[in-house]
């Protein structure tokens, strides 16, 4: 009997992560949306808008699909670092140092690895030389720096960084599954806290059940989500986790691995986050670990059973669902006695 406790495991610490964080910045974040949320109608358009971009992604040319998810994520990293890079200045200064240290060793590494990765790493050394360059330049810059606003410089290195590796490494053995899945899991948290400040607990109400309907259908019926999935698994972009199963299984065609997109820990983390508003934390991390359970069930007999997909949403909300049910049942039994 086949059963993994690798990918569960991940879900249920990305999700933990997420609420945990989401206290700490979603006043920030709402600040900069200025206070906006997503209404009902918002969230109908997004899952609509989510279900037309899979059903077309097989279609699109590979550079495309590239070139717009490196733009997305990059905007992500930028953004998100930029609005909390108004921290103390020996921070600042010791985050330049990090990366100066980063990245000349970095390009260091690669020159002395181009036998071992191929010629395209010398170009690798000489964007990491470059970046270790703009940061000792930021250093200085922030010594002389007065105010502690934010920097746009601190939220262009970790932006860089992430499309120097991809750009130049992700042939090689340290792309993947490395840094593939390291980079995935923090899109997955950052996607979750960014978004999840915009819903509320109707329109997540909402767009859990059309986003579950919708997911059931591309992936049992009209196949778009696999095909989708197999058009962009090639080009070693971090939109999924994949990780051995855990007991490690083999299988005639080698050891076994399991992938999550980033789509299934968003909504994982947004379901939990906002359970954590409505009911407290206990009741997210409960909550959590009850979707993780949920998908070692679902996972476990899809391993027995040779299914080559499932929904992952369905897999998820099976076990956020009857907790929250519960909670509210028992809170409408407490008003009525």
């Amino acid at each position: 009997m086949y059963f993994d406790i690798a990918m569960p495991s991940t879900l249920f610490a990305v999700t933990t992560v997420a609420v945990l964080l989401n206290r700490r910045v979603e006043k920030k974040l709402k600040a900069t949306f200025e206070e906006r949320e997503f209404r009902v109608k918002d969230a109908i358009i997004l899952v609509v808008a989510m279900g037309v971009a899979v059903s077309v992604m097989a279609f699109v040319p590979h550079m495309a699909v590239m070139t717009l998810f490196l733009f997305a994520y990059s905007m992500l990293l930028f953004t998100f670092t930029y609005i909390f890079s108004d921290f103390r200045k020996a921070v600042a200064e010791l985050f330049c140092a990090a990366f100066i240290v980063v990245s000349f060793s970095a390009a260091t590494i690669s020159l002395f690895a181009l036998n071992v990765f191929g010629s395209l790493v010398a170009y690798g050394a000489a964007a990491f030389y470059c970046l270790c360059g703009f940061s000792l330049t930021a250093l200085f810059y922030e010594g002389n720096r007065d105010n502690v606003k934010e920097r746009w410089y601190l939220a262009a290195m970790p932006t860089a960084l992430f499309l120097i590796l991809y750009i130049f490494y992700n042939k090689t053995p340290i792309w993947f599954p490395w840094l593939l899945n390291m980079y995935g899991f923090v899109f997955a948290v950052l996607i979750i806290l960014y978004l999840g400040s915009l819903f509320t607990w109707e329109t997540s109400l909402v767009f859990a059940g059309l986003l579950t309907a919708v997911d059931i259908v591309l992936v049992l019926v009209t196949k778009a989500m696999v095909s989708a999935a197999t058009h962009v698994s090639g080009l070693g972009l971090p939109i999924l986790v994949i990780l051995p199963t855990l007991p490690q299984a083999t299988t005639e065609w080698g050891v076994l691995y399991i992938s999550l997109g980033l789509g299934d820990f968003f909504f994982a983390g947004l379901m939990a986050v906002q359970t954590y508003k409505k009911f407290g934390k206990n009741l997210a991390v409960l909550s959590a670990a009850a979707m993780a359970t949920s998908f070692f069930t679902f996972e476990a007999l899809i391993l027995n059973f040779e299914v080559r997909a499932f929904p992952g949403t369905l897999m998820i909300i099976c076990g956020w669902l009857p907790i929250v049910l519960f909670k509210g049942l028992k809170g409408c039994k407490s008003k009525i006695l």
